[in-house]
Parts: structure tokens; C-alpha cells; sequence
């Protein structure tokens, strides 16, 4: 009987046909209520995740652009500020050059003003001697005369005569001279 017994009894191993169904018609209702709560937020979460990702990359990549179309300008700036610093030097060096020049012609001006006055002060300081020895040497010379003849020139038209012939050969003889050196 006890072979019975055991032919009778179900196998612990199989499971009984009311719970496969049981847990058939479950397995199906929590896989229809994933399919259609879990799944579809699975999905958006997955969508937003990959929006976020590709977002992320877009503006990264709209940054990259930005930041090399703005070190594109600087650099532009850049060249045109070193641009306009070589010409502000040039500039400078040619205002330099015409102020330099001006001074020099400012120069050789006062030099040549100077050099002219002193030549009129020459000239006129050699006029005033000449005068001057002209009166002293036409008194030595009235004074020669007088003791070389002996004779006194007691009349004033002779004796400016006297002085004017010898102031005349003078002259002459100083204007022979002048020429020679010259």
C-alpha cells in the first residue's frame, strides 16, 4: 500500500496546475502593468537622459564655437591694435624727425643771425678804429711834419689840406692793401 500511496501523491517537484495558473495569469498581469507604467517611464527617463546627454553635447559644442569665433576677434583686435601701435610709432619717429629738423633749421637760423651781427659789430668796431687812427695818425703825422720842416702850420685851411691829402693816400694805400689780401 504504500506503493499506492506513493503513485497517489503528486510529485514535490511538479507544480499543481492551479497554482501554473495562478501564476501564469499573474506573470501576465504584472507584465501588463510594466508594459504599461514602468516601461513608458523607462522610456521617458531614457529619452530625457538621452536629451540630456546630446543637449549637453550641443552646447558644449556651441560653446567651443563661441569661444573660437571670440579668440577669432581677439586675435583680429589683436593684429589691428599692433597695427596701429607700429604706425602710432612711425608717426612718432617722422614727428621726431620733422621736429629735429625744424630745430636745426631753428639753429643755423640764430647761428647765421648771430654771425651776421657779429660781422656788422666787427665792421662797425673796425670803422670806429679806423676813424680813430685816421684822426690820431693825421695829428702824428701834422706833428712829423712840423718838426721834419721846421715850420709850423699856423693856418687851420693848410693844415687841414695837410691832414686830408695824407688821410687820402691812406685811404689808398689801405684800399691796395685790402685787394692784395683779398
Amino acid at each position: 500500500m504504500e506503493l499506492i500511496l506513493a503513485a497517489e501523491q503528486p510529485l514535490p517537484i511538479l507544480p499543481h496546475l492551479d497554482e501554473l495558473v495562478l501564476g501564469v495569469v499573474a506573470f501576465a498581469i504584472l507584465l501588463f502593468l510594466l508594459w504599461k507604467f514602468a516601461v513608458p517611464r523607462f522610456e521617458t527617463l531614457y529619452e530625457e537622459r538621452t536629451d540630456a546627454i546630446e543637449g549637453g553635447l550641443k552646447r558644449a559644442q556651441e560653446t567651443q564655437e563661441q569661444a573660437d569665433r571670440l579668440k577669432k576677434e581677439y586675435e583680429e583686435q589683436l593684429a589691428g591694435l599692433r597695427a596701429e601701435a607700429a604706425r602710432i610709432r612711425d608717426d612718432a619717429r617722422a614727428e621726431g624727425q620733422q621736429i629735429k629738423a625744424e630745430l636745426r633749421e631753428e639753429a643755423e637760423a640764430e647761428a647765421a643771425r648771430i654771425k651776421a651781427r657779429g660781422e656788422e659789430q666787427v665792421a662797425a668796431s673796425r670803422d670806429a678804429a679806423q676813424r680813430a687812427l685816421r684822426n690820431e695818425v693825421g695829428g702824428l703825422s701834422v706833428q712829423l711834419a712840423e718838426r721834419l720842416l721846421r715850420e709850423q702850420l699856423a693856418d687851420d685851411s693848410r693844415r687841414s689840406a695837410t691832414i686830408d691829402s695824407f688821410l687820402g693816400e691812406l685811404d689808398q694805400q689801405g684800399v691796395a692793401q685790402r685787394s692784395g689780401a683779398n
